[in-house]
């Protein structure tokens, strides 16, 4: 072997060495998002059956002896709210917010206060007063919570890992745990794609987007092993529409932005009002009362009342009773200020799906449109509520494009998003979700000991 075969066959073994090594740390970064994806695909499928099994028996319950809500609900109400303020404060609400916080101060120095935001213990809390909370007839949904639970197996996951593994950055475990959790919920690995990149982070998608892919993708399919292919609604006839459905889309566009950014304003008021109570009589008595009115509400108007309200967006969407009650929305949008504002732990994104589809299937009969324009109303009144109270047009677009495969009236439904975007900025600078985000950062940086009367969602 003369001098530049030596050369190149030393160069060979350098390169191979090289890459084995790239080979081994690649692998070694990407596992734990592989096992974090998939433990939290499996979480979210048995929460979103223990959260159905609760409405179930919610509905089971009315149809028999409806009047025992009147004592059901306010307890249900205390116990939900008592379990976040006694044992996790930042379990309280959604939990989108909470995840926001985390991200923001995920910096080393201020480790503790993630780890209040973001741990099993959180999560544990999370499902338990959700589901208490649901059964009792609150207003709520699973699929934020869901986010804030992923989001925490991904940190604790990443905590876990031992001294000597190749360091994974944890912001980026977070974003990923959330994105992987609202595509678990929503069965929409787009929406959770979107969702990150829309809502949680100001980084350039480029930082992680091959960590991003892998878990949406891995708690994707999770969900779809254990519950087999579906879609979070299905499938809405669409054919037929007329070109003349432009002018109703735009008048629920309007509508629907005004109604989501007016809700999440509302809380917000509720919420400080309230922060004056300050004895543990004066807190339990509210939170008793808001069960009270919610039992009032569905024992003696419409049963719609309670739950998150998926129940609503099926039928209008998928039976020939298309059109509801002009009380509806408001039952729905209130019953969600009321639910929220106790402090327990619950998520704002069915619940607003279900108060835009009432809107739609309600001016849908005033106007007595086809069945199939009624149903692109509905979408449209969904996407333009979801846009209203989280100001991100595209991630709702998406998430209704997803979860109904609605692909071809694409154009309105995201006319709709850019829409109600509009109105709820100019009614407002900061969302919703950003609100809630500063109060928590605030509240977590002066307060070893958070009151649970802080933000909610």
């Amino acid at each position: 072997m003369n001098i530049t075969q030596r050369v190149r066959y030393k160069l060979k073994l350098r390169f191979d060495r090289i890459n084995n090594e790239r080979l081994k740390t690649n692998l070694l970064n990407a596992l734990p998002f592989w096992v974090c994806a998939f433990v939290s695909g499996a979480v979210a499928v048995l929460y979103a059956k223990l959260f159905s099994w609760a409405e179930l028996g919610t509905h089971l319950i009315y149809e028999r002896i409806n009047w025992l809500f009147f004592i059901i609900t306010p307890i249900c109400f205390v116990l939900a709210w008592w379990l976040v303020a006694k044992f996790s404060p930042y379990a309280r609400g959604s939990g989108i917010p909470q995840v926001s916080a985390a991200i923001e101060l995920s910096v080393p120095k201020h480790n503790a206060k993630v780890n209040s935001l973001l741990s099993i213990r959180v999560s544990f809390i999370k499902i338990l007063s959700s589901l208490i909370m649901v059964f009792g007839g609150g207003a709520i949904g699973r699929e934020g919570p869901t986010i804030q639970i992923s989001a925490s197996i991904f940190k604790s996951i990443n905590d876990l890992l031992p001294a000597w593994y190749p360091k994974i950055s944890k912001r980026n475990m977070i974003v990923t745990g959330a994105a992987a959790g609202l595509a678990a919920a929503f069965n929409t690995p787009l929406g959770g794609i979107v969702f990150a990149i829309e809502e949680l982070t100001k980084t350039h998608f480029s930082f992680f987007k091959s960590a991003l892919l892998t878990g949406v993708i891995i708690a994707g399919l999770s969900a779809l092993y254990f519950l087999g292919p579906y879609l979070y609604l299905g499938y809405p006839q669409l054919d037929g529409v007329a070109a003349t459905i432009f002018f109703p889309v735009i008048l629920v566009s309007i509508i629907t932005g005004y109604g989501g950014s007016a809700m999440g304003a509302i809380i917000l008021y509720v919420l400080e009002k309230k922060s004056y109570f300050q004895k543990n009589y004066q807190k339990v008595t509210y939170v008793a009362i808001c069960g009270l009115i919610i039992a009032l509400f569905a024992v003696f108007i419409d049963s719609k009342t309670f739950g998150s309200g998926k129940e609503i967006m099926v039928t209008t969407l998928f039976t020939n009773q298309k059109h509801l009650e002009w009380y509806v929305p408001f039952l729905r949008v209130g019953s969600s200020i009321i639910s929220f504002s106790t402090g327990a732990a619950g998520g704002i994104f069915a619940p607003s799906l279900s108060a835009g589809a009432s809107i739609g299937a309600v001016f849908s009969g005033w106007l007595h449109l086809s069945n199939p324009e009624t149903n692109l109303v509905i979408l449209c009144g969904m996407t333009g509520f979801l846009t209203g109270i989280t100001r991100s047009p595209f991630t709702s677009s998406i998430l209704v494009l997803e979860m109904t495969n609605s692909h071809n009236v694409i154009f309105y439904i995201m006319l709709t998003a850019l829409l109600s975007n509009l109105i709820a900025t100019s009614l407002s600078r900061h969302s919703f979700y950003d609100n809630l985000k500063d109060q928590y950062i605030k509240e977590i940086s002066t307060s070893t000991s958070p009151s649970v009367e802080g933000a909610v969602i």
